[in-house]
């Protein structure tokens, strides 16, 4: 672990780490969040006027990768090779996958991590009609490569485990043929 935050000058400001240094190396990140939602909502998601939740909150995800320095002061701008969102649905709730990949610089943890958040924040705001008592959970980093710190995967600890919710995936079509379509 280093021992100095980089995004500190000496004088403790704020400050865009300079990787004019590095190589572009191939760099990739995994992300993940969960959005907790109770079955009911989750059934009726097929009659959403607003359209179909998932493939939104998909489609805003890669967005958001793609504008993670917009959002976040001191992330570099990326030339970003490839974002994937996954969305399972799980019979309580949406599990959100983010893969991130580029060749610069500097990693794409952020991006990963901006494309999960941003997607768990889509399905909120499609659903919230419904219920306003969703939960955003474990938006987590789950694996990175590339770069001078190397391979990082997260460890599951039991004290994680115990705040993970444990769901059997279902499949969209499922969801449908429970309400008749």
């Amino acid at each position: 672990m280093a021992n100095k935050l980089s995004h500190y000058d000496d004088s403790g400001r704020a400050r865009m780490v300079d990787v004019s240094g590095k190589a572009a190396t191939r760099r990739e990140a995994e992300a993940s969040a969960f959005v907790l939602i109770k079955p009911e909502v989750l059934q009726a998601l097929p009659q959403n006027p607003k359209g179909d939740p998932l493939e939104v909150a998909r489609v805003a995800g890669i967005m958001a990768a793609k504008r993670t320095s917009d959002l976040i002061p001191l992330c570099h701008p990326l030339p970003l090779s490839f974002v994937d969102v996954k969305m399972t649905l799980c019979e309580n709730g949406v599990s959100i996958a983010t893969r991130v990949v580029t060749a610069a610089g500097t990693g794409v943890e952020m991006e990963a991590l901006v494309a999960a958040s941003v997607s768990a924040l889509t399905i909120y705001d499609m659903v919230k009609g419904l219920d306003q008592g969703i939960e955003i959970r474990e938006i987590v980093l789950e694996r990175k490569s590339g770069g001078n710190s190397g391979e990082y995967r997260r460890v599951k600890s039991n004290q994680t485990k115990s705040n993970q919710i444990r769901s059997n995936q279902i499949r969209s079509n499922q969801i449908r043929s429970n309400n008749g379509q």
